[in-house]
């Protein structure tokens, strides 16, 4: 019998992607059709085997038969790839990944720079933009040779002039040896400051003063018969002077002319403008004092001081802690007691004077009462804190510098403020704009300005930009196509969610219009809003309708029942999962029996809760927010509830809790932290006593990072190991069963697991470690055994196993448990970070803080929790955050899902757009009272959710 009969029937008659005896990871041996040039959703609970089908499978052997269509000798750099566990793959296109977990972290790489929108803007400018002085404002000019000859002719005809070079414009300096060298060249004359002087033997300036220096290279009276005489003067100048010549008329008033870009009445000059010039990530083009980040990182008195409360003796000097008998405290008691001060008084108590000479220091010596010598003083000059902390940075070890960034602010740039560019590159402008002033518009304002742009221009300038503004539009066109219209230019990726940054490089893929490949999206629905979905599967099928084949690890209701085709991955996570448990088109789909086609029939549904709670009557109030595009808003949190902010794509939600309620509150319960953007007050904070957030963030960026290791439950582990009567034989400490020290571990890969295989022109690869297979440990570690199982066995197991494995372990247990209450039973307790999405790394966050006790007045902040989630782990995590609700805390949460939007107790909605036309909160109540707002997006799809 052939394989083939096993296989879901894909469209009759379609070209087919055939896959043969899938075992990679939990995968069941599967055969499977997927029809080509369609948009197919490949769909399943958390940890059923998708992404092992459309990455570790499809994708990961497309990879290997591109690698191995390099020659023997390119391979032999590049090392080999492992084949996936699949017996065939047939009709294979190359492939193209998008995933969530490559966004970069890189300061420099922005929205701008990703799209390559901002490298189209940056020759724009090198070619089109006209320059102004950055000194008057004029525009600046450039003459040939011949014009300026011509203008000195017509404009001092009969008149003395002198015809200088600039050497010399606002340095500091002896210049001994330029004098030298002039003189050397056969001038006997020069302008100081102002003044024509003879070089004298031994002439030099004071060193500490800023001069201006000219040679004089002529003094003639401008006739047409010494037309000559002044050509030769004026190419001498000109070639002394770096292309800058200076004239004086006989009233000694100054003129300048060059061949390059320069303001003729201050006589500064511009290099030619070139792409580069307009990069913050070259040196040509970046501001100086931030290198082209556009921020600084400074220590300040808030940052340095974060409770002013407190005295010094308390601790309110954060780097020093509280009081200790040591040099710098004595020093600090001696000031104190100068100026008639207590180290007890409260840090805002003291005078000003004094607060100063504490951060910055005294060049006054200062008596301090010696130990050792009991009845004498050392007179001794106090630096200051920040001067301590600045040498730590400067001198101290890798450990220090990392400890004293915690005291640092960051701060935007004094000299470019945060523009990124140099002051020159500023001046260049197009229609009144520079380009540091486009990359600050969103998209949707962009848009608008280039489509008004073409009337604006010289009949040149628009023959130059005619291409260029083409490809500009083009690519602003699909950014608004996958529903980024809110973004700005100069928004950093990394400060971007896992969908938006998939979206962008979704937007830059549809540019490409490549055709016959297959590409793979990892949830690209992430942090979009309801009404933008229409506009990214729109994108999706553009992008099948050139050629290609679109698959799609997917959980939106929508996206699925819009797709061609549904493969639907299960019954269950981990080792239940790993089969095709549902396969065909929407139509086909909902009539099989799956758990996927039970909630997308309705046949199944997440309830909504028979009464919405009434909270605990306190709240907290922020009032002012108006970071970013906040416009004056005021929030009021009803506490013990569970609160959802909610709102389309780039309408405030993130600037409004992360970047604003968060710091605030973070820094009141830990004195430190980042600072929150712009309010005016805050109240009922005393309501609450502890705010946890649980983010996105990856859990760590290397392979020695785990769900063990972070939630704590590895050190638990280890002790265990280090009990166990073997262990102790050998005399083994619960460090001998970790794989980040020297002892234990796989020496080869230093405890990692894997290698890194660097590729220079495509993702690093991980291999497994030729010595240890992986496993971490060397032979001797993994010789002791608990219940059968080595410290490696126990990483290697899922959560669901350790839950039985460590039920002896009440410590253990609790941790584990906290990790399948989450929905996380699938994964296994050693798998690596890097491998994790954005969801289940919020997960073990989530899970992390659910196996501490709770306070039962904390508040929890999530933000999007429902990311790569499936009806019915949403309705698991459901439990858990409804269990934290009931026990008093409050739980807030940023989400577009309408099933978390439906059951919450209250919701807070921002919009009514995105970027600058967001920025309000437009509802605030409960479900049922936000389908009746007529402005509310949320709203109008929340209707259908309610009345279904």
């Amino acid at each position: 019998m052939s394989a083939k009969k096993n296989l879901p029937a894909a469209s009759a008659g379609a070209e087919q992607i055939e896959i043969y005896g899938a075992r990679e990871h939990n995968l069941k041996n599967i055969d499977l059709t997927i029809p080509r040039n369609k948009l197919v959703v490949i769909t399943g609970i958390s940890g059923s085997g998708k992404s092992s089908l459309a990455f570790d499978t499809i994708y990961a052997e497309g990879q290997r038969r591109y690698m191995e269509s390099f020659s023997a000798y390119a391979r032999s750099f590049i090392g080999n790839m492992e084949r996936p566990d699949v017996d065939k793959i047939n009709g294979l296109s190359p492939v193209i990944a998008i995933e969530q977990k490559t966004t970069s972290r890189n300061p420099r790489s922005t929205v701008g720079t990703t799209t390559e929108i901002y490298d189209f803007m940056r020759l724009l400018f090198a070619r089109v933009a006209e320059a102004y002085s950055y000194v008057t404002g004029r525009k600046m000019v450039r003459q040939t040779e011949d014009q300026i000859i011509e203008i000195l002719l017509n404009e001092f005809n009969n008149q003395k002039i002198s015809i200088l070079a600039p050497v010399v414009k606002g340095r500091k300096g002896y210049y001994r040896e330029l004098f030298v060298q002039i003189s050397k060249m056969g001038y006997n004359k020069v302008r100081v400051d102002g003044n024509i002087v003879d070089i004298v033997p031994k002439m030099q300036l004071d060193r500490y003063k800023i001069h201006d220096i000219e040679i004089v290279i002529d003094r003639v009276v401008v006739r047409e018969t010494d037309r000559y005489r002044i050509v030769q003067s004026l190419k001498t100048a000109l070639r002394e002077g770096k292309g800058i010549v200076m004239v004086l008329d006989p009233n000694g008033e100054k003129r300048y002319y060059s061949k390059y870009l320069m303001d003729p009445e201050s006589g500064i000059a511009y290099d030619e403008p070139a792409p580069n010039m307009f990069s913050f990530n070259s040196p040509y083009g970046a501001c100086k004092t931030c290198n082209g980040l556009g921020v600084v990182e400074k220590f300040t008195r808030r940052s340095i001081v974060p409770d002013e409360s407190l005295s010094i003796s308390q601790g309110a000097i954060a780097p020093l802690g509280e009081y200790r008998d040591i040099w710098i405290f004595r020093q600090l008691e001696s000031i104190l007691k100068k100026y008639k001060q207590s180290i007890s008084t409260p840090f805002y108590k003291l005078p000003e004077e004094v607060i100063h000479i504490i951060l910055h220091g005294t060049k006054e010596e200062i008596p301090v009462k010696s130990v050792k010598y009991p009845g004498q003083d050392w007179y001794t000059k106090f630096d200051g804190i920040i001067s301590f902390l600045q040498n730590q940075l400067e001198y101290g070890g890798e450990n220090s510098s990392e400890w004293v960034k915690e005291f640092m602010e960051s701060q935007t740039c004094p000299t470019c403020q945060g523009a990124r560019l140099k002051i020159q590159s500023l001046h260049f402008r197009i229609a009144d704009k520079n380009i540091a002033q486009l990359a600050e518009m969103d998209i949707r304002q962009l848009a608008q300005w280039f489509a008004e742009l073409p009337p604006k221009l010289s009949e040149r300038q628009h023959i130059i930009a005619r291409e260029i503004l083409k490809e500009i539009s083009k690519r602003i066109g699909f950014l608004q196509d996958v529903g980024l219209e809110y973004l700005t230019l100069n928004r950093p990726m990394r400060t971007l969610s896992g969908g938006e940054s998939q979206r962008i490089r979704l937007a830059t893929q549809i540019g490409t219009q490549l055709v016959g490949v297959l590409y793979i999206l990892d949830e690209p629905s992430i942090g979009l809003h309801q009404r933008d979905n229409q506009k990214l599967i729109k994108a999706l099928k553009d992008l099948r309708d050139l050629g290609n084949t679109v698959l799609v690890v997917e959980h939106d209701k929508e996206m699925m029942l819009e797709s061609d085709y549904i493969i639907d991955i299960g019954p269950g996570p981990g080792i239940h999962g790993g089969r095709v448990v549902a396969a065909g088109s929407p139509q086909e789909f909902l009539l099989q029996k799956s758990i996927t086609a039970d909630f997308l029939s309705n046949r199944l549904q997440i309830p909504l809760p028979k009464q919405r709670r009434k909270g605990n009557g306190k709240k907290i109030v922020l009032k002012g927010a108006k970071g970013h595009n906040l416009k004056n808003v005021t929030l009021t949190l009803p506490l013990g509830k569970m609160i959802c902010v909610t709102g389309v794509s780039g309408s405030g939600k993130s600037s409004l809790i992360h970047g604003t309620l968060y710091p605030i509150l973070f820094r009141h319960f830990f004195r430190s932290g980042k600072e929150p953007l712009p309010y005016e007050h805050i109240e009922g904070l005393e309501n609450i006593d502890k705010v946890i957030e649980i983010d996105q963030a990856p859990i760590g960026r290397t392979p020695r990072s785990n769900p063990a290791t972070y939630t704590g439950m590895f050190t638990d582990i280890r002790n265990l190991f280090a009990q166990l009567p073997e262990a102790k034989i050998r005399g083994y400490k619960a460090g001998r069963f970790s794989f980040n020290v020297k002892g234990g571990r796989c020496e080869t890969c230093e405890g990692a697991g894997k290698k890194t295989i660097v590729m220079e022109f495509l993702p690093d690869v991980l291999i497994n470690c030729e010595t240890c297979k992986g496993k971490r440990y060397n032979r001797e570690t993994l010789e002791v055994r608990f219940k059968g199982k080595s410290i490696a066995d126990v990483l290697d197991m899922t959560v669901e196993q350790a839950i039985t494995f460590f039920e002896s372990q009440p410590v253990i247990l609790r941790k584990v448990k906290a990790l399948h209450d989450v929905g996380l039973g699938y994964i296994t307790l050693g798998q690596h970070a890097t491998t994790l999405s954005g969801g289940e790394a919020q997960r073990v966050k989530l899970a992390t803080e659910l196996a501490k006790k709770d306070t039962g007045n904390t508040l929890y902040i999530l933000d999007e929790p429902t990311t790569g989630l499936h009806f019915q782990d949403i309705q698991h995590l459901l439990d858990v955050l409804n269990k934290l609700v009931d026990k008093g805390n409050t739980v807030l949460i940023i989400e577009h899902n309408m099933d978390i939007i439906k059951v919450a107790d209250h919701l807070i909605d921002l919009g009514l757009e995105g970027g600058e036309k967001g920025g309000n909160i437009i509802f605030e109540g409960t479900p049922e009272e936000i389908i009746h707002h007529p402005e509310s997006y949320t709203g109008y799809f929340l209707r259908t959710e309610l009345q279904d």
